[in-house]
């Protein structure tokens, strides 16, 4: 089974690296971007076995820092 995990920084956690696009975004002429906030994604194959209080579990320990990250699980049809 396919499973993306999409980590991304709370609200009013600073995002330098979002806040860096939008600078870059504006330098190159593009107008009307209000905000950039940048995440990452995260591809897993895993087994059909696999729960999703697993999948979770996972995401707490070490794909997401749960003080400033917030994470979404999406299966993917194969």
């Amino acid at each position: 089974m396919k499973v993306r995990v999409h980590v991304s920084l709370k609200p009013g956690v600073l995002d330098p690296q979002g806040r860096a696009i939008h600078h870059s975004l504006e330098g190159l002429g593009f107008a009307g971007v209000n905000d950039v906030r940048a995440g990452r994604l995260i591809e897993l194959d895993v087994a059909d076995s696999v729960t999703d209080a697993a999948l979770d579990e996972m995401c707490r320990k070490l794909l997401a820092n749960m003080v400033i990250e917030n994470y979404r699980v999406e299966k993917v049809a194969a």
